[in-house]
């Protein structure tokens, strides 16, 4: 019986090996990307699946080299081992089918028509492809544009002449008609919020503003943000000093009796510095209501006694509160602070309008905690309009070019810029990556309030809100639960 040379086995077993290998080692990895893409990733999937896709992909041309060898050495060594011939084409076809499967899922996923919606939510396209075995009922080519989740803004006071903070008989129709007009700066969703108030203001203006899902009709409103009264005097910026409050011997009672009803509120801002503070967070925090350090003078101890009572936001870092010193940082302290629970870490709002904060502050906060930041556009009424007076809460404010201030005085009065302008005035100012910038608006506020699988993100499963970009950062359209709800003029030709 004759038997095969040993170079003649290796010549033909070592490519049909290596194929098989790849093939598996890339199969692996498709599935570890996928898996992982739900978990953190928001943006620019396409690339890595794609990557995963053509690892498995490029295994079959592997196989495809390795045919080549191994039939040469077949056609020698079939009459003296066939069995051996047999084992090596199977593995080899084995080879091919992954490597078919990897490309087909790359095609699939990474297409110009990457973002799959049904029913207001994200769909996994490989699931559609292979289980239900589906085809898109249609389809719109986003131009080569910027897909990025709908913006959320967490602290906006007003616009277009609507202030949140005025006692009227109808404040809904004033929210609606900012929740429309902010479409056209690519927020989809948004926390109205109410400066220091007298009690009145409180009483007669929260029940007027439910939580609410954004359609045609506008932005989607996350529930209320209240910023103050409790809050320290001397940084209390434009909040009005006669309506500031204390906490008394019964706290959380005083704040039922100066907000009343907290059904809608998600957002609370106050100084921790203030007596019995930390019941009130504790109180608030149970309730699932997120509670925000801000116009306040605390140090850096009691600012981390605030969050380990269960405080999780900054308003607008660096504004109203004590300067950064290098023996007490205060409140920015908690950006690096290792006091914070093991898991945890502290967001914090920014207003990146070229006038609240100089872009060297924005590069230091960003550079310190970039997970953190959370751009806000704390925009005032007169956001949309032109200079001259108008109403913030119980004061009036004077507009002067980019600037809103007090009326009468140089104190800053909350910002008139969009958030799309904040964007990309923060992209320039610290030269973030433009996914960087564009999380701050988007995945990190949803991620202060607990809505990351739902908002922020363009993750599977996920609420279908977003926004397409061209390459400035300005918006094109925007998109609420899969349906366009804003188109710029030049987008519609």
């Amino acid at each position: 019986m004759s038997v095969m040379r040993p170079e003649l086995i290796m010549k033909s077993i070592i490519p049909v090996v290596m194929a098989g290998i790849i093939a598996i080692y890339g199969l692996v990895v498709a599935v570890l990307i996928a898996n992982s893409l739900n978990e953190g990733i928001s943006l620019y999937r396409s690339f890595l699946q794609l990557g995963a896709g053509l690892s498995v992909g490029l295994s079959g041309l592997a196989a495809g080299f390795a045919i080549g060898i191994v039939g040469d050495a077949g056609v020698r060594g079939t009459a003296q081992q066939p069995r051996l011939f047999v084992g090596m084409i199977l593995i080899l076809i084995f080879a091919e089918v992954l490597g078919l499967y990897g490309l087909i899922v790359a095609l699939i996923l990474s297409t110009k028509e990457d973002l799959w919606v049904r029913e207001g939510r994200i769909l996994d396209p490989e699931k559609l492809f292979f289980e239900e075995r589906l085809v898109a009922d249609q389809q719109r080519d986003c131009g080569g544009c910027i897909l990025a989740p709908g913006f959320i803004d967490v602290q906006i006071n007003g616009g277009f002449g609507v202030d949140f903070s005025q006692a009227t008989e109808d404040v809904g129709p004033g929210v609606a008609l900012v929740a429309q007009r902010i479409l056209s700066h690519g927020v989809t969703s948004f926390c109205p919020t109410l400066v220091t108030s007298p009690p009145e203001v409180y009483h007669k203006v929260l029940p007027q503003i439910p939580v609410k899902s954004g359609g045609p009709h506008g932005a989607g409103v996350l529930g209320v943000h209240l910023e103050g009264p409790f809050i320290s005097r001397e940084k209390r910026g434009a909040h009005p000093e006669a309506y500031l409050r204390s906490f008394e011997a019964n706290a959380f009672h005083d704040v039922l009796a100066t907000y009343g009803s907290l059904d809608n509120v998600r957002i609370v801002t106050l100084a921790p510095e203030l007596g019995r503070s930390h019941e009130v967070i504790r109180a608030l925090t149970a309730r699932g209501i997120c509670v925000s350090l801000g116009h306040s003078v605390a140090d850096l101890q009691v600012a981390e006694e605030a969050v380990l009572s269960g405080a999780t936001f900054i308003t607008h870092l660096f504004n109203a509160m004590l300067p950064f010193h290098h023996r007490d940082p205060g409140i920015v302290g908690l950006l690096t602070s290792d006091r914070l629970p093991p898991g945890r870490h502290i967001f914090y709002g920014m207003i990146s309008d070229g006038i609240h904060t100089n872009p060297a502050a924005l590069r230091i906060a960003h550079r310190a905690h970039p997970q953190g930041l959370v751009l806000v556009t704390d925009a005032v009424p007169a956001l949309g309009l032109g200079n001259g007076r108008h109403t913030l809460g119980q004061q009036e404010v004077e507009v002067d070019g980019l600037t809103a201030y007090v009326a009468g005085t140089k104190t800053l009065s909350g910002s008139i810029a969009p958030m799309d302008v904040c964007i990309r005035h923060f992209l320039q100012a610290t030269g973030c990556s433009v996914e960087s910038a564009l999380e701050a608006a988007s995945l990190h506020p949803a991620q202060l309030l607990g809505l990351e699988k739902l908002k922020g993100t363009l993750d599977f499963g996920a609420d279908a809100d977003f926004v397409v970009l061209d390459d400035s950062l300005h918006v094109q359209a925007t998109y609420i639960s899969g349906e366009l709800v804003w188109q710029a003029e030049e987008a519609r030709q």
